[in-house]
């Protein structure tokens, strides 16, 4: 680690797109520091054990980096994601994706402020297509990213006096092991959704394992932190860009019955 060069922070950063992230911004000659509860392995990369979901050692790590150094960028690419039907959801269950998904992205986030007020900086928060279009059975995860949208779009306002550049990034399917993480209720938890989520699930895991490569999306992040004048939201790759689009201009209903059909498939 070098006081001389830029500092940032990835929240996630162990596997998948956060990992893919700090890979290129060390290759680019970034301080680059992974904070999650496994390590990233490669040897660029400085690893501190936070656990996102849990009291104040996330912002208390982000405060020991920020005091030696300065923090430049913030990519918040942690996330959690369970299939359960809204009736028999358990309330540990999806306020724990809350905790991960969206209230340690704001804490990061009011971590890393007071640090980047005099020098400017970039904050991007990894969110998802599937926040602008439900995912079938994964109600929370979409509903945690549709809130993450809607925070970026205030502190953009809130920020831009600073310098503070804040960009919602959305990737659409991505081939992890986020896939094979995934939560999914058993079919006795499921009752008479049994069938339907796990057709759902399988046409979810098909999605993903066929999409985009976390490098692609790594890439779209890199070119946010490096832009002069990032968007404010960002949908990864032409696909997903169009999908979101056509999203916004068809009629609601319209929408949705499309979207019902890529999961009931």
């Amino acid at each position: 680690m070098e006081k001389n060069k830029s500092t940032a922070i990835v929240v996630g950063g162990s596997s998948g797109i956060g990992c893919e992230t700090c890979l290129r911004l060390a290759n680019r000659g970034w301080n680059v520091i992974n904070v999650s509860r496994t390590p990233c392995k490669n040897a660029k990369i400085k690893n501190m054990i936070a656990d996102v979901a849990a009291g104040s050692t996330l912002t208390d790590v982000i405060n020991m980096v920020g005091e030696k150094y300065g923090i430049d960028a913030l990519i918040y690419s942690a996330g959690f994601s369970m299939a359960a039907p809204i009736e028999y959801a358990k309330e540990s269950d999806y306020r724990y994706l809350f905790d991960v998904n969206f209230f340690g992205a704001l804490k990061a986030m009011q971590a890393v402020i007071p640090f980047m007020k005099d020098r400017g900086g970039r904050i991007v928060l990894v969110g998802s297509i599937g926040g602008e279009v439900p995912i079938l059975y994964d109600s929370f995860y979409s509903a945690s990213k549709s809130a993450l949208e809607m925070l970026v779009r205030e502190a953009y306002y809130e920020l831009k006096p600073y310098g503070i550049k804040v960009t919602a990034l959305l990737p659409g399917g991505t081939a992890t092991g986020f896939t094979f993480k995934r939560k999914v209720y058993s079919d006795d938890e499921n009752k008479t959704y049994a069938q339907s989520l796990n057709k759902a699930v399988a046409a979810l895991a098909d999605i993903e394992q066929t999409g985009m490569s976390p490098a692609e999306v790594a890439e779209d992040i890199c070119e946010v932190v490096y832009a002069d004048k990032p968007p404010v939201i960002r949908a990864c790759g032409f696909k997903n860009s169009a999908y979101r689009i056509m999203s916004h201009v068809m009629p609601e209903k319209l929408t949705l019955y499309f979207n019902d059909r890529v999961y009931r498939r």
